[in-house]
């Protein structure tokens, strides 16, 4: 499974701030790093279930991205927490949508 760890709007290509396509990779399923927090700031207790209500679950093979991998960075640390282990993608979304033969999805 692909988390892509950016906010919701940049997933569904409704906004791109920085690189030259908006949208996600195919088949990656939008899991924004902002709702693993608690309004204060710190990981939320119910992570586990966060995740495991977008199809993660410990023993899933899990990858995660974003625009640059530092927030996807973020992501695989709340994806341990949570008890699951995850791969960071460190190139991301950047070099993905800068290559104009690779796919690009938009929508939920």
């Amino acid at each position: 499974m692909l988390l892509d760890a950016r906010a919701g709007e940049r997933y569904r290509g409704e906004v791109e701030p920085v690189d030259p396509r908006a949208g996600h990779v195919p088949g990656a399923v939008s899991a924004p790093t902002a709702e693993n927090l608690t309004a204060g700031g710190t990981f939320r207790d119910d992570l586990a279930a966060r995740f495991a209500a977008l199809g993660v679950r410990p023993g899933t093979a899990v990858g995660v991205y974003c625009g640059s991998g530092v927030t996807a960075a973020h992501e695989v640390a709340a994806l341990a927490q949570a008890g699951i282990e995850a791969a960071l993608w460190p190139g991301s979304w950047s070099p993905w949508s800068a290559d104009p033969s690779r796919p690009v999805a938009t929508g939920p």
